[in-house]
């Protein structure tokens, strides 16, 4: 079929806002490792992963034949029934979480799983009161919608909770830019203070925060800033709920989990994408007695179910065999080095940051903070040409966004950089 014909099918069938990469759409249909291959037959290096999915490598054997296997056997029961890989898979997690006799409770989606958090949140806390942080994004449904702090993201009004947003997000515009480490933290905490004083009070059911912000263009805020965020919110008996959907499981490369970089144990975690591969598999993460506030009977009917669990089993064991956690790291740091020795003093480029295998580069108008959206496309779309998929994110749309499946090799990623530094260069000087 001609992508021409398959795009206009789309577009008739689907709703204008499930939007489409590039300004001529491709159909990816196979992968290998972190290469991928159109239906016209072209080969790019994959630095997306099916925004962060893919998160060990396309094709993983291991991966593929515990797949195979399970789908031989049985796809789904529900969790009406005792399902030996979800329990197997939950007891993995529950040990790697951090948090003392954790319990786990699987669904299908990071929307899903940021829903039932919040759920459990409101219950043990008998409150609608969150707090979430500036530009921030949680998912699509109505409640995690309502914690977003992403306007972009953020299209109804209707909302069951009562929220406010504590600083953070971007520091390349706005209130934190050029504050060092220290200053952002204290600024922010001075805030939250004068938040819990003068505006949403004390009965704060939790604080949801992304130890990365993935959306917004993987903006990083100073490490132990939520450590310190915690600290005024303790002794309220607010909940803090990690979203590691984006940042869960190694790919930050110094910590298997975000929320490690803060000093502190979350009291949920709420994890997706990398886990499943590609399968929806996420889930929650919580200590026992807040899992156990949720007074009434629950089920997931696809979550955790024998498909999804195998594949994340595999996937997991994957992961830890090879320890990708240190190949992000290693790998990581040497595309920022070169990305930023290459192209960081360009003046249409106002910064480039990460952590491991989570790297931004934001552009801008030349000699200026204006947010470029027609440089970022250009740029996009070039490296597609070239080779090369990465995303795109940011508040305003001005951020390319570069995570690359975690077993990407030091040649693969020089390559990739390669790709960008050249995409970067020729659209600023044509």
């Amino acid at each position: 079929m001609e992508r021409s014909e398959l795009l206009a099918r789309h577009r008739k069938v689907m709703p204008s806002w499930v939007s489409l990469y590039y300004d001529d759409p491709i159909e990816l249909v196979s992968g290998q490792g972190c290469y991928v291959f159109d239906s016209d037959g072209n080969r790019y290096l994959d630095f997306f992963g099916g925004i962060l999915t893919t998160m060990t490598r396309h094709s993983a054997a291991e991966v593929v034949d515990a797949i195979v296997d399970q789908a031989s056997k049985l796809l789904h029961s529900s969790t009406a029934y005792l399902i030996s890989p979800m329990v197997e898979l939950a007891e993995r997690i529950s040990k790697l979480s951090g948090i003392d006799n954790a319990k786990v409770f699987f669904t299908t989606s990071g929307t899903e799983a940021n829903d039932t958090a919040l759920l459990l949140a409101s219950c043990y806390r008998e409150s609608n009161n969150f707090l979430a942080v500036r530009g921030s994004y949680h998912g699509r449904s109505l409640s995690s919608m309502a914690i977003t702090g992403n306007t972009s993201y953020s299209t109804s009004s209707f909302y069951p909770f009562n929220v406010s947003y504590i600083l953070g997000g971007s520091r390349v515009r706005g209130i934190m830019t050029g504050l060092s480490d220290q200053e952002y933290i204290e600024r922010g905490v001075e805030d939250l203070r004068d938040l819990i004083s003068n505006g949403i009070g004390n009965k704060i059911a939790a604080f949801i925060a992304e130890p990365i912000q993935g959306v917004a263009g993987f903006v990083v805020p100073p490490d132990g800033y939520f450590g310190r965020i915690k600290e005024v919110l303790d002794p309220l008996g607010t909940l803090f709920i990690s979203d590691e959907v984006q940042t869960g499981w190694g790919r930050t490369g110094d910590h298997f989990w975000g929320y490690q970089a803060h000093g502190l144990v979350p009291d949920l975690i709420t994890f997706a994408k990398g886990l499943g591969n590609g399968l929806s598999l996420a889930g929650v993460i919580g200590s026992e007695e807040v899992v156990e506030s949720l007074v009434g009977a629950s089920i997931s009917t696809f979550g955790g179910n024998q498909l999804s669990s195998r594949a994340g089993l595999a996937n997991l064991n994957y992961l830890l065999d090879h320890d990708l956690q240190s190949n992000a790291k290693v790998v990581g740091d040497v595309m920022i080095s070169l990305l930023q020795s290459e192209i960081g003093n360009l003046s249409s480029v106002s910064d480039i940051r990460g952590k491991g295998l989570m790297v931004g580069i934001e552009f801008v108008e030349p000699d200026s903070k204006i947010a470029s959206v027609e440089l970022t496309n250009a740029v996009h779309n070039r490296c597609k040409d070239r080779g090369l998929l990465v995303g795109k994110g940011g508040s305003e749309g001005n951020v390319l966004r570069i995570a690359p499946p975690m077993e990407v090799s030091l040649d693969e990623a020089r390559q990739g950089a390669e790709i960008l530094i050249d995409a970067v260069n020729a659209i600023l000087t044509r």
